[in-house]
């Protein structure tokens, strides 16, 4: 009786995950990658031709338009000089040189006491003149 008992006995379930395969698997793809990744070289071995030119000279400096507190602004050209301008002849002047020299850089200097607005409507005025791009310049912190 007690070989009929064993005959009838539910087999318990496991509940591991056999990774056998996935180990197996994992190995056939590390051949596999070892042995094509050599083999994939996209580089293309060229020689350059020698010359005597110049290196191409870098962008030019910078237009500078600077707020002050009272909401003022000062205008540096590439020249270096700077100027107080009014809001029209800073239009007109950052167009006329933007027209001339289309990727020159165009940086604005916000004083720290100058309002956020000020800032902005200098901003706005240079978009008017057909400025595409515009930074904002910043003074790193004392002792860094």
């Amino acid at each position: 009786m007690s070989t009929a008992f064993r005959r009838h006995r539910k087999r318990k379930l496991k509940s591991e995950i056999n990774v056998v395969p996935y180990i197996d698997v994992m190995l056939v793809l590390l051949i596999i990658f070892m042995i094509t990744a050599p083999l994939l070289n996209l580089g293309v071995d060229i020689e350059l031709p020698q010359s005597n030119a110049r290196a191409v000279q870098g962008q030019s400096d910078p237009i500078v338009v600077s707020v002050d507190a009272q909401g003022g602004y000062t205008l540096r050209l590439s020249d270096g000089a700077k100027e107080s301008v009014a809001a029209d002849a800073l239009v007109a002047k950052v167009a006329a040189f933007v027209g001339q020299n289309p990727d020159v850089a165009v940086y604005v200097a916000g004083d720290g006491g100058a309002s956020y607005e000020t800032v902005y409507q200098a901003m706005v005025l240079l978009q008017a003149a057909g400025v595409r791009r515009i930074g904002l310049m910043s003074k790193p912190p004392e002792g860094k």
